[in-house]
């Protein structure tokens, strides 16, 4: 790779390896060669800006959560002129034996999926978008999803003082430019998910593989076409008339992998129905999502997606909603 240490076989060797470096490996140091001076780090509860801030939220979590493992499970890449895209899929554990931003130590175990799309040039990472299954975090620590988003807005100061989640009007400029690639699959899955998006469920059942598996926000399995269409009219139906964009397509095949896309995306508006967030409040939120979906041949033409995996903050949703309604 032009540009990257010749230790690095290829891309996602690149992205597999300084993940393991940083985190489990303790090189937080390294994040001074590995993030740019003043990356952007976009996720759904904010946005942070600068390798130095992600030092600190990196060695606060490691105090929190000493023996997280983060094990790669993907990496869905393209290139652009103005760097390569990564979409990292990644499976992490821990236990919670430290006292620190998710409350005293509970000794609890939790496995969540993280998905984190990293645009890199010249061995550095330079602009970043992340998603954590912070609902199945927090979770499998006992607590609730809405509830913690509550005790976080108390003890960032009460609704006039806390710390807003991420929308499009808190947004920074970054230096990556694309928008992925045209690979058939992409094309196929940005079909598929804006036909969900456009309420046509139906399209579940023709075209994801009867035997599919969803691995969804807040830790969830859905084994079969039934429980999939349930996750995704529970999301859809709390934001009926939500604008739905895709902002980020990949596509690919080979590399011993099933034909497979990862793909960036969001819901603006506003939670005006029943649906995975409860009574509807009205408030305006925006969701940040990221999925990905790998493809098999048993379907309609010989063809069907049999995997798929959709993140989300439950989190980040309920602060927005409970900082508009209380």
């Amino acid at each position: 790779m032009k540009g990257f240490s010749d230790r690095w076989t290829d891309f996602p060797d690149y992205i597999i390896g300084i993940t393991k470096e940083i985190w489990e490996d303790r090189g937080v140091a390294a994040l001074r060669h590995y993030y740019s001076e003043d990356i952007p780090v976009r996720s759904p509860m904010g946005v942070q800006r600068g390798n130095a801030q992600v030092m600190a939220s990196t060695m606060a979590t490691i105090h929190e959560f000493p023996d997280r493992e983060l094990l790669g499970e993907d990496v869905i890449w393209s290139e652009h002129e103005t760097g390569l895209l990564s979409s990292h899929r990644l499976l992490t554990r821990a236990t919670h034996t430290q006292d620190g931003a998710f409350g005293p130590a509970t000794g609890k175990h939790w496995v969540v999926r993280v998905i984190a799309d990293c645009a890199a040039r010249a061995d550095t990472i330079f602009d970043e978008w992340l998603v954590r299954d912070y609902g199945g975090m927090v979770r499998q620590l006992g607590l609730d999803p809405r509830d913690y988003a509550g005790h976080l807005i108390d003890r960032e100061g009460g609704a006039s003082r806390a710390t807003r989640p991420f929308t499009p009007e808190v947004d920074v400029p970054g230096d990556y430019r694309g928008v992925g690639n045209d690979n058939a699959w992409g094309l196929r899955y940005e079909t598929l998910l804006s036909r969900i998006m456009d309420k046509d469920f139906a399209v579940i059942h023709s075209d994801y593989d009867r035997a599919v598996i969803g691995e969804y926000a807040g830790a969830t399995t859905a084994i079969g076409r039934d429980a999939v269409t349930r996750f995704w009219i529970g999301l859809r139906s709390a934001f009926p008339n939500a604008e739905f964009r895709i902002h980020h397509r990949i596509g690919m095949d080979g590399g011993m992998m099933s034909p497979r896309a990862a793909i960036r995306w969001s819901l603006d508006g506003l939670h005006e129905g029943w649906g995975a967030f409860g009574a509807p409040t009205g408030a305006r939120v925006h969701v940040m999502g990221i999925s990905h979906a790998e493809f098999g041949p048993f379907g309609p033409g010989g063809i069907g997606l049999r995997r798929e995996f959709t993140l989300y903050d439950e989190v980040a949703i309920w602060k927005q909603i409970l900082l508009a309604t209380r």
